[in-house]
C-alpha cells in the first residue's frame, strides 16, 4: 500500500516535488479536527458518561428528574427514597396520621389486666435459691437510692429488664445460626420481651425527667448487669431465666407500691402521655394509673414467660422444643 501511495504523488506532475517522508505524514496522518486523546483521557471520558448515564436513568426510577428545575428550586431536588425504600404513610382508624416510627399500628395491643399478680414461684433447687436471694438484695440499695419517687423508680427498672430478653435472645439466635437449627419461636418472643419493656422506658421517661446523677447510674448498672446476665446465660439459662421471673415478681410489687401512692394522693395522676395510648390502646382521657395498670400487667407475663423457659430447661429439654408464647405481653 505504500508503495502504491509513493508511486501516485511522485508521478503526478501538478504538484511539486515532495519528499518520502512527507507524503507518508500527509497519507497517514489523522485529520486535523481529531484528536486521539491520551490513555487517562479515555478513562475519565468513559466514566463520566458512565456516571451521568446512571444519574439519568436512578432520575428516571425516583421521578425527580427536571421538574424541580422548571418548578424554580435552583437545582435542589427533592429527593423521594433511596434504593427503592419508600417512606410509609400511616393513619389511625380515625384518618389521623400516625406520629410514631419506633413502634407501629399492628404493634399495639391491649394489656390483658386479669392476669394472676400473686404468682410466685417457691424456690426449692439451690440455683433457685441462688437467684431468688440475688434479686432480693438487689432490692435494698434500690429502696435506699429511690426511696417513693416511684417514676424514677420505674425508669431504672426498665433500664435493667430490657436487657435479659435482648441477651437471650441475641445467643439463641447465634446458636440457631451455628447449628443451623430452628428456635421454636423463642428468639421472636424473646426479643419481644425486650422491645416491650423498651417501650415502658420510653413511657415513664415522659413522667419522670432523669436527672444527670441517675442517668450515670443507668449507665454504670447497665454496663454492670449486662455483662453479668451474658455470663450467667452462658452458664446456665435456666438460672439466667428464673433469675428474670424473680425480677418480674419484684417489678409487680414495685408497680403496686406505685398504685398506692397514687391512690393516696401522694403522688399526683397526671394524663398519660400519648406514646402509651397508642401503644396500649387506652382511652384517650387514660390517667398515669392506667399506664402503671397495663405495665404491671406486662411484668407479670414476662414473670411467667421466664418461669416458663427455666422450667424447660429443669426438665432437660431445650426451649426449641416447646413452641414460645409469641405475642404474650
Amino acid at each position: 500500500m505504500i508503495t502504491t501511495l509513493l508511486r501516485r504523488s511522485l508521478l503526478d506532475a501538478s504538484k511539486p516535488a515532495t519528499s518520502i517522508k512527507a507524503v507518508l505524514f500527509h497519507q497517514l496522518a489523522p485529520a486535523e479536527n481529531f484528536r486521539v486523546p491520551a490513555i487517562g483521557g479515555l478513562r475519565d471520558f468513559s466514566k463520566m458518561s458512565f456516571e451521568k448515564k446512571k444519574t439519568s436513568e436512578e432520575e428516571k426510577r425516583s421521578g425527580v428528574g427536571g421538574k424541580a428545575d422548571d418548578q424554580g428550586n435552583k437545582g435542589e431536588q427533592l429527593i423521594v427514597s433511596y434504593w427503592g425504600v419508600k417512606p410509609m404513610k400511616i393513619t389511625k382508624e380515625d384518618g389521623t396520621e400516625w406520629k410514631w416510627t419506633c413502634f407501629r399500628p399492628w404493634e399495639t395491643y391491649k394489656a390483658d389486666l386479669a392476669i394472676d399478680l400473686k404468682k410466685h414461684h417457691v424456690p426449692s433447687t439451690l440455683p433457685d435459691k441462688l437467684a431468688y436471694w440475688m434479686v432480693k438484695s438487689l432490692r435494698w440499695p434500690t429502696d435506699l437510692f429511690f426511696q417513693r419517687r416511684y417514676g424514677c423508680r420505674a425508669m431504672m427498672l426498665e433500664t435493667v429488664a430490657a436487657v435479659p430478653g435482648m441477651v437471650g435472645g441475641m445467643l439463641m439466635h447465634f446458636k440457631s445460626l451455628r447449628r443451623f437449627e430452628q428456635s421454636g419461636g423463642w428468639i421472636k418472643a424473646l426479643l419481644e420481651e425486650a422491645e416491650n419493656e423498651r417501650m415502658h422506658l420510653m413511657t415513664f421517661m415522659e413522667v419522670a425527667k432523669p436527672k444527670w446523677y441517675e442517668r450515670a447510674l443507668v449507665i454504670a448498672v447497665q454496663g454492670v448487669f449486662f455483662n453479668a446476665y451474658l455470663l450467667g446465660y452462658l452458664i446456665s439459662p435456666k438460672f439466667a431465666h428464673r433469675m428474670v421471673g424473680y425480677l418480674e415478681e419484684e417489678a409487680i410489687h414495685s408497680y403496686t407500691e406505685f398504685l398506692k401512692e397514687l391512690d393516696n394522693g401522694n403522688i399526683e395522676n397526671v394524663p398519660a402521655p400519648a406514646i402509651a395510648i397508642d401503644y396500649w390502646r387506652l382511652e384517650a382521657d387514660a390517667t398515669l394509673r392506667d399506664v402503671v395498670m397495663v405495665v404491671r400487667a406486662d411484668e407479670a407475663h414476662h414473670r411467667d414467660v421466664n418461669h416458663y423457659a427455666s422450667d424447660i430447661h429443669y426438665q432437660g429439654h431445650e426451649l426449641k422444643e416447646a413452641p414460645a408464647p409469641i405475642g404474650y405481653h
